[in-house]
């Protein structure tokens, strides 16, 4: 990796390189999560031998009722484990969703980058936007990435990447900051997402155990919402102009794989002609989905509540409308531009990018063996349960307890990455013990965002992480994962603090948390 000079480089920019440098000595990540499941298999049936368990109450994801559980470690070499790990070695990686949503993604990323589009719409980019405004673009751009779901870490990642790239900056500066927008910041939006309705209706179920009566809107988070992706932002540009770009230095082309070369801010004729079919195209296809959408019993409304946003057909299947305004503009963008004219030319496009992939599937294969019999031994679940108690248990006031809730979540976000399954564990205990102390269920709900976020880009367990290293890896081939660790930690550990800081303020000047 191209890097700043040895004789300016700060402490931290030779800590962090320090890091990068033992990240890159470990094996490759298939390796890595081999050696992870057997230290789980091995974990498991040690505790399990012990009979390691935890009763509690949680809120059953189907019915919504509080009910009692226990969590018990289950053995992976019990007679019941080896069975699992043997029949549910395809169902594991079928049920792996993060697979199906790459493959959908890369449809249309695949012919919207072949055929052009996404170098032209991005040098258009360049060319209407301060320099120094396109970090807080990308940033900003990233954080609203999440009401699309995972389609950010497809789509926004990688454009970042070429963004840098096309203004003569680092582009794997580009991906950290996309990674960071995308991943560290998932869990708050401007606009209401359908995370948000699953999120809301279980704080609602566990604050029905102290008031039935009380109850939280879709909109109960939504001014610290929207300031946080505003204070994020800027967090976000200030660490990659400050701390990520400067270590990382000039960008050598030449460690790159294959030819990656930055290209000026000028469009062509042929370019700006492309753009306007694929704005054509973009129009036709939105017509489209409005008359698939708007009128009163349209096809994707939901078809008992015929509502739009929330649990609706449209938002469930929003990644298909991104793969098709992808494969659109990038289709109609080749016909103007002469450089994509036929159907063949398309599906070759199509074929290529998922060609590319196979890496990334087989790495998602093994990743989904481990997340699947991490799931199946509750080791995460116990833990998370033993830390919850262990902060339930200690006298301190509302405000330390929902700072120490906030550190709590973050650290079993390392071991369990689903919002909705860490909030269906914590909700039933965190918010009736902080309303009986006064405080109200929407800083609660506040507090779990914040916490769940931040450690989502430098977990491995994260999905997309690998992804991330393949994306680096196009423009530095020695890129590992130490590369992307290194990079990650300036905005994982100052976003934690600064937004933790951020809600402190919220909390104690009592601002309202939304509608």
């Amino acid at each position: 990796m191209a890097t700043a000079n040895v004789a300016s480089k700060t402490v931290m920019q030779r800590f962090l390189d320090g890091v990068e440098k033992v990240g890159n000595m470990v094996p490759h990540p298939v390796v890595i999560f081999l050696i992870l499941i057997g230290i789980v298999i091995v974990l498991s049936a040690v505790l399990g031998a012990f009979g390691a368990s935890v009763t509690y109450e949680r809120i059953n994801p189907e019915t919504h009722e509080i009910e009692q559980a226990t969590a018990a470690i289950r053995s992976l070499v019990s007679v019941e484990g080896i069975r699992f790990l043997y029949s549910s070695l395809i169902p594991n990686f079928m049920s792996f969703t993060a697979v199906g949503l790459m493959i959908a993604a890369m449809i249309g990323a695949g012919v919207a980058e072949e055929s052009g589009l996404v170098t032209a719409l991005i040098r258009k980019l360049v060319i209407v936007s301060p320099r120094w405004a396109l970090t807080y673009i990308l940033a900003f751009v990233g954080i609203l990435a999440s009401i699309a779901a995972d389609a950010g870490y497809l789509v926004l990642i990688p454009l970042a990447g070429v963004a840098y790239l096309a203004v003569g900056r680092h582009p794997l500066a580009g991906l950290a900051l996309g990674f960071a927008a995308v991943a560290a910041a998932f869990t708050v939006n401007m606009l209401i997402k359908p995370l948000d309705a699953v999120l809301v209706e279980f704080t609602n179920d566990a604050a029905h155990l102290v008031d039935p009566n009380r109850s939280i809107g879709l909109a109960s988070n939504i001014w610290f919402s929207t300031a946080s992706v505003v204070f994020l932002t800027i967090v976000i540009a200030f660490i990659t102009d400050r701390i990520i770009a400067p270590r990382l230095g000039e960008y050598n082309p030449e460690a790159a794989e294959g030819s990656v070369q930055p290209r000026g801010a000028t469009l062509s004729e042929e370019e700006a002609r492309g753009l306007r079919f694929a704005l054509y195209g973009l129009v036709a296809l939105l017509a489209v989905f409005l008359l698939l959408t708007i009128p009163s019993g349209a096809p994707l409304r939901n078809p008992t509540t015929g509502e739009l946003i929330g649990n609706s057909p449209f938002m469930n299947g929003l990644i298909a409308l991104i793969m098709l305004i992808f494969l659109v503009t990038g289709w109609t963008y080749g016909i103007g531009a002469g450089t994509m004219r036929s159907l063949a030319e398309v599906i070759a496009a199509i074929e290529k990018s998922i060609k590319n992939m196979g890496g990334t599937i087989f790495l998602f294969f093994v990743l989904s063996q481990f997340v699947a019999y991490f799931t199946y031994t509750n080791i995460g679940t116990v833990m998370a349960l033993s830390l919850s108690g262990a902060l339930q248990a200690a006298n301190i006031g509302p405000l330390p307890l929902l700072i120490g809730f906030i550190v709590v979540v973050a650290i079993i976000d390392l071991l369990l990455t689903g919002a909705i399954a860490k909030w269906a564990i914590f909700a039933p205990v965190f918010v009736p013990l902080l309303m009986k102390l006064g405080v109200e269920p929407e800083a609660v709900l506040a507090a779990y965002r914040v916490g769940d976020s931040p450690m989502n880009a430098i977990t491995p367990l994260n999905a997309y992480f690998a992804l991330v290293v393949g994306f680096a890896q196009k423009y530095d081939k020695s890129a590992g994962v130490g590369t992307i660790v290194s990079m990650m930690l300036p905005y994982v550990v100052l976003m934690f603090v600064l937004w933790t800081g951020l809600f402190a303020f919220w909390k104690a000047v009592g601002l309202p948390w939304g509608l």
